[in-house]
């Protein structure tokens, strides 16, 4: 599952020519709240994905701090949904038809996966026998990936067929305790043609990147000096992104192809956290500054960088997720901790 964690540290970053544009007042930012979301501290709206006509989805969280899904048209037409017996929903994955898949929280407290048809209608997605589902990845033919766990706690990663078929996975390194595992990543981290990104944890809790290919064989990798690596996403051409920390704790962005790995890190940044790829290789993400403030930050397949922030961030901008036309969605926080979405065009 691909929550942003809020960490401030400290880094001496050197970079040379690396283009940098701020980008305050030169794009339009929308921003939105869905009608039900609630005001207080730790609430508000979450946006998390978006696909090629400026759909955005997501989830908002409302006064009694539950969990609810949402639709964003391209008009700003917002529909809020939750499956029947659902006690807080999550949604994570959307493909270009309207397609949703995520988990909710039923009556147990147990995880349910479950997929929503853009007409919005709901089916279940559980991997037989799991004690929890949680996918999180829907392509453009509506195969679905995410994660599930056994009766030890142990994570395994899942590919389920438009026909409804499972086929679960575990990444060579893999832990078998709890807590450990294989877990795809989140609303970018399988293709249409059926690779899969994510991380494992190994019998130690370390984490490390992979990528299934199609045919079910796997690449393990971490960039130099990672001591715990995240992969938040992949396009097309099976360029993966993602964030990897080293051993003071610091965090930086990485590229990885064809075996290649390429660390990176936004100027101006005491650290870095890229979120998206699209397929033209611009990367989405955030940057915390010298007095620890949450920028957003695209940076081009040449490595150029554009900065932007939304007006009233008190508390940060976090960009979720790019689409091919460069548009980024995702959320600010206001100085009264409340969450809020934004679309940057």
């Amino acid at each position: 599952m691909k929550r942003i964690s809020v960490v401030m540290f400290v880094v001496c970053i050197c970079l040379t020519l690396v283009a940098w544009t701020p980008a305050w007042g030169k794009h339009k930012v929308t921003t939105f709240n869905v009608t039900g979301a609630g005001t207080g501290s730790g609430q508000g709206t979450y946006a998390i994905g978006i696909v090629a006509d400026d759909s955005i989805m997501g989830w908002y969280i409302d006064s009694s701090s539950v969990y609810h899904g949402f639709l964003r048209a391209p008009s700003g037409k917002i529909t809020t949904f939750d499956p029947t017996g659902s006690y807080g929903t999550s949604p994570y994955g959307m493909n270009n038809g309207l397609a949703i898949t995520g988990w909710y929280v039923d009556s147990n407290g147990v995880n349910q996966g479950f997929l929503r048809s853009a007409k919005g209608k709901f089916s279940a997605v559980d991997v037989p026998k799991a004690v929890a589902t949680v996918p999180e990845d829907i392509n453009t033919s509506g195969e679905i990936a995410g994660y599930y766990t056994d009766s030890n706690g142990a994570l395994h990663g899942f590919l389920r067929s438009t026909k409804g078929k499972f086929t679960s996975f575990d990444a060579p390194g893999a832990g078998t305790g709890k807590g450990q595992g294989t877990g795809p990543g989140g609303f970018d981290c399988l293709t249409d043609a059926g690779v899969v990104v994510g991380k494992y944890a190994d019998s130690s809790g370390v984490n490390h990147g992979f990528l299934r290919a199609a045919n079910g064989t796997f690449s393990e990798f971490d960039p130099t000096g990672s001591v715990n690596t995240y992969v938040t996403g992949i396009n097309a051409s099976e360029t993966v992104v993602g964030v990897y920390y080293d051993s003071t704790g610091l965090f930086h962005g990485f590229l990885y192809s064809n075996g290649t790995i390429t660390s990176f890190d936004a100027p101006k940044s005491i650290a870095t956290e890229p979120v998206n790829i699209n397929p033209s290789g611009t990367v989405a993400g955030f940057y915390y500054d010298s007095n620890g403030l949450a920028h957003g930050f695209v940076r081009s397949a040449k490595g150029a960088y554009t900065e932007f922030s939304v007006s009233g961030a008190a508390g940060g901008t976090f960009p979720a997720s790019n689409n091919p036309a460069d548009a980024v969605t995702g959320y600010y926080i206001d100085s009264s901790g409340v969450y809020h979405g934004f679309l940057w065009q």
